[in-house]
């Protein structure tokens, strides 16, 4: 800035003529000195003008462009990067030739959706520092010795990176991500030891990953990830003591330790996924690693336990370390900044909606909606309980982004456009489950559409969505790309078909994400993971549809259709997230922790996961005075949770689970089979290597000791009867109401419970062992407890619902006699209950049968009961009612079903001979046997002679026609 001088001496035409000669003097060295203005080197200026020109864009008016390009915006302190407004811009630099010439040392096309090559003019602005290109890249680049900072990103580039880019030696950042690059990385990047961040993320980059990355000693950024690299991750890379941030994933071989990490103590993320890592995490120093922030070592075979030093940096906000050979117990202390911790050991578990009904396709079959309103690391089973999916991970890039997109175009290739106008994405892992399927052979249709990077030449169309299929947990297809399957169209529909075996009740379909694909679209942060439309499921039966094909009489098992059918189908204004499931996910809130293991979520009802600090102190450390019985699965403990709310904790023995992957499975059945007359799970706890579940706690103990113990319950005609309906339509529910059928096994006073009201409710259904649906009974061995026992159950392991049915009669006996089926102390002939009750029908006298303690009864209704505690017990399975007519006939209804006194069952002294309230659990291969004893809120004793444990079944599913209806 020049300074202007005037005289603070008297006036007078002298001093007026010295002003203007001052005056004058000034505007004419002004003049000349802007004359002598630097100006832009003229082939640079034809060059700039070309590649704009080429490109078909215009410069901002912050440009003086009718005047000389370095002007304005071009040389103040504007700034370019962070201003919408400048784009396409340019900086220069005036100092050359004396303050005479402009170089452009920068030139940025940000976002514009320039289609084309790289024009060749550009190897005219020798000077540049900084670009943002796209098109191939040419061979000049390496023309380019001024550039320090090379942005190639978050394009369609393809080909090998050119040998040339090593000649750009004062390079300090260099970014290939997100292209198509291919080839190994060229060793002529070795040279460009001046690099502080080298970005090569989501290509087709194969090879090793160099060696020569350890001497980039001011390496502060480092991604890799997203492409075909090999392992092992190299060691060199220990010498990056400045790396702030490393991102490695999806290496397709080699295995490698952890052992480089321990020298960069400056990083702040730290992705190593899916990279075959191996070692204990122990044997890391976490301690110095003290600016960490992030960190991502799911998808390797880390084993041991988690450090308390790592969970307990001040600064570590994110913690995934699913997918491992973890073990041991968390630390009870966690350090202050982390808000989400996942520890997914077993992945577990659709259509999307807004929870609007189901759709009906082009196909016929129907689209069921999930649930809504489910977020991150989550799990649900639809109404009908047809179906689980579960999702997990994290959007890195974009936190906020939507796990259900929408899109308002239509689809040519399909007549369902509703179907795939919407679809359902995962930042990581999205997992399908078809529930309580019918063993045998299935057709498996997924429909995928690429909705959300459009096929026009924008930047959004160079997005990428690639991810693996799973289908019981066999890998079916590696890399799938959407978009590549229909030859870089979008709003197109795309169908993969796979014949599947179901062998547990159970099928499981996985769309993984593995680290490749599209991350950093301007704008469209993060959204790379797997996404799908709609997916069905069609039963062959259960032969091998191949050998159908030469059987001409399979014609009508080969079409039967299971309506296990999932759509996504959404309203246009309503766009809802599902994000893929954690065994275990920790939160933190402002000052309140929360911690879950969200393998399990939102089932009906939204079932709590509970970490093991919480129920350890709800139990008072699992105390022996919070005990209230002993069962056949574990000990049941008392629990008041931090609410105030009182639950009843299951302890899950080692023996009641063979592992993990079956408890979840389990515990999904019990979830998804809700009703009024069975105990609710409220939960699970699987942080240890003892399954913990949370059930509602029931006031007034089980029904065994209302009649029998010592109580003040004092139960009149009128309760009592209310007990049996109960019971009847809880049973009714388990048989052939719920999606999963299930057969109890043990049904008995001690497995039913009381609420405050006095209402029965059913406890230990569902904790199932699966068995083949072509088995129409279980021969094996026989599960249960005496007195209650079915005879063709209990002589022949023959089992069907009807098992329950008598054992429901005995129950309902007891319940109006007052006294247990079977009682030592009293005569011979009067021991066993079911025997006195046959006996008194048929002399006409079954009144005598009735509680004395039952001054007042409605004999209308006493007598229905006996009759129907009658016709339950008839010898043989066939001749009893279905539970669902029991309830009809408790509640007139129906009529009465006529006792045939020729059905009465037949009895084996030698099964009778314990008391009634034991289980036992006979195997006719070894001859072993089990006695338990009872106690409240449990459904059998412990465990006395064998480790063997009883587990009630799950049936097989019917045809479509009946499931569609929700009924077997």
């Amino acid at each position: 800035m020049k300074k202007r001088c005037s005289s603070s001496g008297g006036g007078g035409h002298g001093s007026q003529l010295l002003w203007v000669v001052i005056a004058w003097s000034w505007i004419a060295a002004d003049r000349a000195q802007a004359q002598q203005a630097p100006r832009t080197d003229p082939v640079e200026v034809a060059a700039l003008n070309a590649i704009l020109g080429r490109w078909g864009t215009k410069p901002p008016t912050a440009w003086n462009t009718t005047g000389d390009p370095c002007s304005g915006t071009a040389v103040d302190d504007t700034d370019i990067d962070n201003d919408p407004v400048i784009n396409p811009g340019i900086k220069c630099d005036c100092s050359y030739s004396n303050r005479t010439v402009c170089h452009i040392t920068r030139l940025r096309v940000y976002a514009l959706n320039v289609v084309g090559p790289i024009p060749g003019e550009l190897e005219n602005l020798k000077n540049l520092q900084q670009n943002y290109l796209t098109g191939p890249v040419p061979s000049f680049i390496g023309k380019l010795t001024s550039m320090q900072y090379l942005s190639l990103a978050i394009n369609a580039l393809s080909g090998p990176i050119p040998r040339e880019i090593g000649k750009l030696t004062d390079l300090r950042s260099l970014a290939l991500s997100m292209n198509k690059f291919v080839g190994p990385l060229p060793e002529e990047i070795q040279t460009l030891t001046k690099l502080e961040q080298l970005w090569a993320s989501d290509n087709e980059f194969t090879g090793l990953i160099p060696d020569y990355f350890g001497i980039f000693s001011d390496l502060e950024i480092l991604k890799l990830q997203g492409n075909n690299f090999d392992g092992p991750i190299p060691a060199s890379l220990s010498n990056l003591s400045k790396i702030s941030s490393l991102r490695i994933g999806d290496l397709t071989s080699g295995t490698s330790s952890m052992d480089f990490v321990s020298n960069m103590t400056s990083l702040n993320v730290l992705i190593l996924r899916n990279c075959r890592i191996y070692g204990n995490l122990t044997a890391m120093n976490f301690s110095q690693l003290l600016t960490l922030t992030y960190l991502d070592l799911s998808f390797n075979s880390i084993t041991g336990e988690i450090p308390p030093a790592l969970l307990n940096l001040s600064l570590l906000d994110s913690l995934f370390l699913g997918s491992n050979n973890l073990s041991g117990n968390l630390p009870d202390n966690i350090g202050p900044s982390l808000s989400v911790m996942n520890l997914v050991w077993n992945n577990f578990v659709v259509d999307s909606s807004n929870g609007r009904a189901s759709t009906r396709g082009s196909d016929k079959n129907s689209y069921e909606p999930d649930d809504a309103n489910l977020l991150g690391a989550s799990y649900y089973v639809t109404s009908s309980t047809r179906w689980g999916v579960s999702n997990t991970g994290r959007f890195m890039e974009s936190p906020n982004a939507t796990n259900l997109i929408y899109t308002p175009f239509q689809f040519n290739n399909t007549l369902d456009t509703k179907l795939f106008q919407t679809a359902r994405m995962s930042p990581s892992s999205l997992r399908y489950y078809g529930i309580g399927l019918k063993n045998g052979f299935y057709d498996v249709k997924l429909q995928f559409a690429e909705i959300f990077f459009p096929d026009n030449q924008t930047w959004k169309s160079v997005g990428r969505r690639i991810f693996d299929i799973y289908i019981q947990g066999e890998l079916r297809e590696k890399d799938f790309d959407i978009k590549k399957d229909t030859n870089g169209k979008s709003y197109t529909v795309v169908q993969r078909q796979y014949n599947v075996e179901v062998t547990k009740n159970f099928m499981e379909i996985h769309l993984f994400w593995a680290g490749k694909g599209t991350c950093c679209i301007p704008f469209l942060q993060g959204h790379y993971g797997p996404s799908i439309s709609a997916l069905s499921v069609s039963s062959y039966g259960e032969e091998d549809p191949g050998q159908k094909k030469n059987n001409t009489g399979g014609g009508n098992a080969s079409n039967r259709k299971i309506s296990l059918i999932v759509g996504i189908v959404v309203g246009v204004v309503v766009l809802v997230s599902l994000a893929l499931t954690g065994a275990f996910v920790w939160r933190q809130k402002g000052k309140r922790s929360e911690l879950g293991m969200e393998e399990l979520l939102s089932i009906v009802g939204r079932p709590d996961i509970f970490s093991y600090g919480e129920i350890k102190s709800a139990t008072n450390n699992f105390s022996p005075q919070n005990i209230l019985g002993k069962g056949g699965y574990g000990p049941v403990y008392k629990g008041k949770l931090f609410d105030g709310s009182m639950v009843a904790v299951k302890q899950l023995s080692a023996t009641s689970h063979q592992g993990k992957r079956e408890f979840m499975t389990e515990i999904a059945t019990i979830s998804a089979v809700q009703h009024r007359n069975l105990v609710k799970l409220h939960g699970c706890c699987i942080e240890n290597n003892t399954p913990l579940l949370v059930y509602e706690y029931l006031e007034n103990g089980s029904l065994d000791q209302a009649i029998f113990g010592k109580t003040n319950l004092n139960l009149d005609w009128s309760t009592r009867f209310d007990i049996c309906v109960g019971i009847a339509r809880g049973l009714a529910y388990l048989h052939e109401e719920s999606s999963t059928r299930i057969v109890h096994r043990d049904i008995k006073a001690s497995n039913v419970l009381l609420d405050a009201d006095l209402n029965p409710k059913i406890s230990d259904f569902g904790l199932a062992r699966h068995y083949k649906d072509n088995m129409t009974h279980l021969s094996t061995g026989v599960a249960g407890t005496l007195g209650y026992l079915a005879p063709e159950y209990a002589m022949m392991g023959h089992l069907t619902e009807k098992a329950d049915v008598f054992a429901y009669g005995i129950v309902a006996m007891e319940i109006i006699a007052g006294r247990p089926n079977f009682d030592e102390s009293l005569e011979d002939d009067k021991k066993y209950l079911l025997g006195s009750v046959w006996r008194l029908h048929e002399s006409m006298e079954t009144l005598k049968i009735l509680d004395p303690n039952l001054s007042e009864f409605n004999e209308e209704e006493v007598v229905r009961v006996i009759n129907i505690i009658l016709v339950c017990t008839m010898g043989q399975p066939q001749q009893r009612p279905s539970m669902s007519k029991v309830v009809s006939m408790l509640t007139e209804d129906i009529e009465m079903t006529e006792v045939d006194t020729n059905m009465r069952p037949s009895y084996v002294p030698h099964l009778q001979l314990k008391s009634g309230s034991d289980s036992f659990f006979a195997s006719y291969s070894s001859g072993s046997s089990t006695q338990q004893t009872s106690g409240s809120q449990v459904s059998s004793g412990n465990n006395t002679k064998s480790q063997r444990e009883t587990f009630p079944l799950v049936l097989s599913t019917h045809s479509s026609s009946e499931f569609d209806e929700g009924r077997r």
